[in-house]
């Protein structure tokens, strides 16, 4: 995704702490041509999986699922990080957001994540792996199957990754940042 890796360097913003911004053109303002594109690189490498459900977390991953699910022609279910109150069959699992330091409760009813689905979960970023973790939890809570786990960017100097992998979950990272350190973004 070399398109991808040039617009994160042109356009993205490094801030104290290993944050990278990418709301120009991922996730508060979206450039559909390249979501697309990023979609259509996740079916590529999540093609021999068995899948039929696309899964997120609210909100930056909403818009890359909705276009995998298109593209993959499979339903989309995002996993909430408000209770609402007409929610049947409601599966929860703590999550902590590292951007914003703090814990979600987030939910999925249980009519919308089985014992029959095979997921693959797509997200914006993996930095500690928090929402993946989250989301692996409510995936055993309903009884369904991981296939795989598609990031547009993963932050290889925090842990998530290996993690992930070290459960040997197929795991994808469109781009992959080495360091941020002194605020200059090295992509692998």
């Amino acid at each position: 995704m070399e398109i991808l890796k040039e617009r994160i360097l042109q356009d993205g913003k490094c801030f104290e702490g290993g944050i990278l911004k990418v709301d120009s053109f991922i996730n508060h303002q979206m450039d559909p041509m390249l979501m697309y594109q990023i979609a259509e690189e996740f079916v590529t490498r999540f093609k021999n999986e068995n899948i039929n459900k696309i899964v997120t977390i609210e909100a930056s991953g909403i818009a890359p699922a909705i276009l995998v699910g298109y593209a993959m022609q499979l339903p989309v279910v995002f996993v909430k990080k408000k209770q609402p109150k007409t929610m049947e069959n409601m599966l929860t699992t703590t999550v902590h957001s590292f951007t914003k330091d703090r814990d979600y409760t987030v939910c999925i009813s249980n009519n919308f994540l089985t014992s029959d689905d095979r997921v693959l979960f797509i997200d914006d970023f993996l930095a500690n792996g928090n929402a993946a973790m989250g989301m692996i939890d409510l995936i055993n809570q309903a009884g369904a199957t991981l296939s795989g786990m598609g990031f547009i960017i993963e932050k290889a100097f925090q842990e998530g990754g290996k993690i992930l992998r070290d459960k040997d979950i197929h795991v994808e990272s469109l781009a992959i940042i080495e360091d941020l350190s002194n605020c200059e973004i090295k992509i692998r």
